[in-house]
């Protein structure tokens, strides 16, 4: 039997994770790990309420709906980045690490076999809308965060301390089941200072793109890998889904 659990849905991405080799792969996947672990410890999530994917080139962390999201969201507006900024200001250009983000909420289905649920996978569709992806490959910050509706009306638009709604702007997403709408913003890196990037846009940035104009292709993406309490085994591979970084 599927239990279906409300639970709070964070994606990290590797950009272009795909074109590196498998030396740079093994790399990153240890620096992903390393800020995913981090920005939940900054955001005092426990080990007991979270539950960790493998995806290969991301990583999924469904968490406990008791732990605030809008504490969870102020830490990727902020410590995330820097996480990120001083990892990479390490390395070499090929192996530095840039990031989509998504943060979603719903039901998601638990068992023996894995995890399901509508609500998941219209978290991956955000993560592979072309939205985001076009803000990581035009900007110059090292992470572009995303935010599902639901987040949007339930947390960002009431202006928690550390969380400013006019920084976001609507985006249109089609997906199998018609138009959707997520909340865009890029997340200004440490290195980068005065105006650079395009943390705050404009106000004629926060009306809603055509969904005609953003295409987001492949099948709907179960979420299996990774293992919890030693019972449940999850396989993340994505088979369907392919290299398109």
């Amino acid at each position: 039997m599927t239990d279906h659990l409300h639970r709070t849905i964070l994606l990290f991405d590797i950009e272009q994770f795909g074109t590196r080799d498998d030396v740079e792969q093994a790399f990153l996947r240890r620096m992903l790990y390393d800020v995913a672990d981090d920005t939940l410890t900054a955001a005092d999530v426990s080990e007991t309420a979270r539950l960790r994917a493998d995806r290969g080139d991301s990583v999924v962390e469904l968490i406990d709906a008791n732990v605030p999201v809008s504490r969870l969201l102020k830490v990727l507006l902020t410590e995330t980045p820097m996480l990120l900024h001083a990892k990479n200001r390490l390395m070499a250009g090929s192996t530095r690490m840039r990031l989509r983000v998504v943060l979603a909420a719903g039901y998601v289905g638990v068992d023996e076999k894995g995890w399901i649920g509508g609500d998941l996978n219209h978290a991956f569709r955000l993560l592979d809308a072309e939205p985001l992806r076009e803000a990581l490959r035009t900007g110059a910050d090292s992470s572009v965060l995303c935010v599902s509706d639901a987040v949007y009306q339930g947390v960002v638009r009431h202006g928690h301390h550390g969380v400013r709604p006019e920084e976001f702007h609507q985006v249109a997403v089609p997906t199998k089941e018609g138009p959707t709408s997520a909340w865009l913003r890029r997340v200004a890196a440490p290195e980068q200072g005065g105006d650079r990037g395009a943390s705050r846009p404009s106000a004629a940035s926060h009306t809603a793109p055509s969904p005609t104009g953003t295409q987001i292709m492949g099948s709907q993406y179960g979420v299996t890998g990774g293992q919890v309490d030693g019972n449940l085994n999850f396989d993340l591979r994505g088979s369907e889904r392919g290299d398109r970084k």
